[in-house]
């Protein structure tokens, strides 16, 4: 027993913040992060030019490399700060510098992108910033916890850095930015969720510390108009954390899907006559089955069904585009075609090269059985003289 009380001394004694934390600087140094003016601006600007080029020639470092370098975080990480401190003119001040940074990076991405003459027949960077998911939520919650802890300790480090990368919050707004100046509003609409929903995570964990670590509360002359505007900023709070609640759990649930539907794919890829090359899931979960090989016949749907609702899938939300080998394939599927028909060839060369790899081992072991088994020769007697 007493063991245990001396290890759990020991790991409280090493979780312990309490003197490596200064409230008064923290909240000096978000303050004027807030702030965005001059120099702030060109940087920003910069930045968002370097992610854009990086996102248009699908270059992960170009892109880490312009996170480094943007002021995004103050004035999201101010919104959180006053929510937490019930500082309404803050979060005005907050919300104000945050709607200049959205339409300053909108600008300058959409700019560049009208007068870039590069067209990427896969965009994969920017397409990746289109569609929200829970892992989304959890870089931005925890990303978030470590920025503000970051801020608040007497020691600073390098952490604020990875955070700005971790968390992500410039290729949406580049992605945007492609959407407006392409007029496509599902990379338009898609990437600003995305921000959006980086963005609060981010204020609610930095709310989150502020209770936490019990920053010093706003203080108003008039307790009638503090009563008032805390009133209101708990009302805030109450409408953002619900919402942003409720889309978590919506994308765990669609993530879970997901998986049901590429562990149903992977079990189905190749049955018979049949390879399924490609699959799409839409909003309404609705999956949509390309397949090609021998027409399905109505026992073989029987069984893709079947197995489908074994995968927690409705056979209701399941169709099926099909492609006979004997029919020529539309000229937008037949790349998808080509590259599925790849990776099934490979998957079947891997898996006879290891089938292959276990008949050797099995062959050399019963070489050494046999070389056991059979006894050794008598030495040859010598004649007698």
């Amino acid at each position: 027993m007493g063991a245990w009380k001396n290890i759990l001394n020991q790991l409280k004694d090493l979780a312990d913040i309490t003197n490596h934390i200064d409230t008064g600087d923290a909240a000096l140094r978000i303050k004027n992060n807030i702030w965005f003016r001059g120099p702030n601006v060109w940087i920003l600007a910069f930045s968002i030019v370097v992610a854009s080029v990086g996102l248009n020639v699908n270059s992960t470092a170009v892109i880490i490399g312009a996170m480094l370098i943007s002021p995004l975080m103050g004035p999201i990480v101010g919104a959180g700060f006053a929510l937490g401190t019930q500082d309404m003119p803050l979060l005005k001040q907050a919300g104000w510098n945050l709607l200049v940074m959205v339409i300053i990076s909108l600008l300058a991405s959409s700019l560049f992108f009208l007068i870039s003459p590069l067209r990427l027949v896969n965009p994969t960077e920017l397409l990746a910033r289109t569609s929200p998911t829970i892992y989304d939520v959890l870089i931005a919650l925890f990303g978030g916890l470590a920025g503000i802890f970051e801020t608040s300790r007497k020691d600073r480090g390098t952490v604020l850095s990875g955070v700005a990368i971790a968390t992500a919050l410039m290729p949406p707004l580049c992605t945007a930015g492609y959407g407006l100046a392409h007029l496509d509003w599902h990379f338009f609409l898609g990437a600003m969720y995305l921000f959006t929903i980086n963005g609060v995570f981010i204020a609610l964990a930095t709310y989150a510390v502020v209770k936490f670590l019990r920053f010093p509360q706003a203080q108003y002359l008039d307790e009638k108009k503090a009563k008032r505007q805390r009133a209101f900023i708990t009302v805030i709070v109450i409408a953002v954390m619900v919402p942003s609640v409720l889309t978590a759990i919506g994308l765990i649930q669609e993530n879970n899907y997901e998986r049901k539907v590429l562990s149903f794919i992977d079990e189905n890829r190749a049955v018979g006559q049949h390879y399924i090359y490609d699959h799409k899931v839409d909003s309404h979960r609705k999956v949509e089955i390309f397949i090609t090989g021998d027409p399905l016949t109505d026992t073989e749907r029987d069984n893709f069904l079947a197995s489908a609702e074994r995968h927690g899938i409705p056979k209701e939300s399941i169709t099926f585009n099909e492609h006979s080998l004997s029919a020529k394939p539309k000229e937008d599927d037949v790349q998808t075609l080509v590259q599925g028909l790849f990776e099934q060839s490979v998957l079947e060369l891997a898996k006879k090269e290891e089938r292959i790899r276990e008949l050797e081992a099995q062959i050399r072991d019963l070489k050494g059985d046999t070389t056991a088994a059979v006894p050794a020769a008598p030495a040859p007697e010598e004649p007698e003289l």
